[in-house]
């Protein structure tokens, strides 16, 4: 979500609440990104990528896979001719 910078000074705790449930809050000065809230959490993990928990833990916090086509191409394969 974005938010002015007075809406955000007004709701600073909301903003808060937000970035730790919903992700980075984006703060725009005069129609333009000028700052983003994240949670601490995303914070330590930008800042130390080896801090991650594990391999699942990165893949279950990525980014969304909707809208991304995984089905598999159910065509037989071609033959290979022997050399």
């Amino acid at each position: 979500m974005s938010w002015s910078v007075a809406k955000a000074k007004d709701n600073l705790s909301e903003v808060i609440r937000r970035s730790r449930s919903e992700g980075p809050q984006e703060i725009s000065l005069h129609g333009e990104a000028a700052a983003v809230v994240l949670s601490a959490e995303d914070f330590r993990r930008l800042k130390d990528p080896r801090a991650a928990h594990d391999f699942k833990d990165w893949l279950l916090n990525g980014p969304s896979l909707e809208g991304v086509d995984l089905e598999r191409d159910r065509r037989p394969t071609r033959d290979i001719d022997p050399l």
